[in-house]
């Protein structure tokens, strides 16, 4: 294991967000780019924000944490000049970031009202492009961005409304990878397979989704292992991918190229 100080992140600023347990891909992926000698800066909101202070501490070295909730304009109006309490500048932003309410989960898709639809899009979806837009001031002259999906190429079931805003994020990390890239700023989304995080946790009957996984997927998986996601998110956040953007890795031991 690297230690903290060296590795492939040395020297870079990054913004974690949406960080709320240990469990979470988003503080595999903190800890790996401490690890890997980067400056970490978490965020969250709300009654989730103690939660992330305590998580900080338990980092290899403690997080400063910074409130941002991507609904609340004013929040990422002042995002950038709160982050400059902490840092000077950022070289990467990772977006662990979604939520859909539960009338807009399960069966019953065409019937979901749009008020849940429209969360669940709002925050799973366009906060990407906002949280990107947000940073821009403190981005030199590149930058990586790097979300979090579960592959929408194909309708899951119990997943509604969030597979629809999955979708839609994977469309906007595209949009933004073709308009930011002549400023330097790659985006890219790291497409994890099921994982026992607070997230996946919160969709009805999501234990159809580790069955599958655990009979299909060629190199195997497990569901309580954020490493190997982690891993992927500090690799795209280095510079070891310096022409590589709007692509989606995929982190799911396979599962996403084989068939029945």
């Amino acid at each position: 294991m690297a230690t903290v100080g060296s590795g492939i992140l040395e020297g870079k600023k990054i913004l974690v967000a949406g960080v709320l347990t240990e469990a979470s891909i988003a503080f595999s992926a903190a800890r790996i780019a401490q690890e890997q000698g980067a400056t970490v800066v978490l965020s969250n909101f709300g009654r989730a924000l103690s939660l992330c202070q305590r998580i900080a501490k338990r980092l290899p070295q403690e997080a400063a944490v910074v409130e941002l909730d991507v609904t609340d304009a004013e929040h990422l109006s002042t995002l950038a000049d709160r982050l400059r309490e902490h840092v000077d500048g950022l070289d990467g932003v990772v977006h662990s970031i979604g939520f859909a309410p539960q009338e807009a989960m399960g069966d019953g898709f065409p019937e979901v009202a749009w008020e849940h639809a429209a969360t669940a899009f709002q925050v799973s979806s366009w906060s990407l492009a906002s949280l990107t837009h947000a940073c821009r001031p403190l981005f030199g002259s590149s930058a990586s961005v790097v979300g979090l999906t579960f592959d929408a190429t194909v309708a899951w079931p119990v997943y509604g409304w969030m597979g629809a805003a999955k979708a839609a994020l994977e469309s906007t990390s595209r949009y933004l990878a073709r308009e930011l890239g002549p400023d330097g700023v790659r985006v890219n989304l790291v497409a994890a397979g099921p994982l026992r995080t607070m997230a996946m946790k919160s969709i009805p009957g999501s234990a159809q989704f580790e069955e599958a996984w655990e009979s299909r997927a060629p190199l195997g998986w497990s569901v309580t292992d954020t490493e190997p996601s982690g891993r992927a998110i500090a690799a795209l956040l280095s510079d070891w991918f310096p022409a590589t953007t709007g692509e989606i890795v995929h982190v799911d031991g396979g599962f996403h190229a084989v068939g029945v």
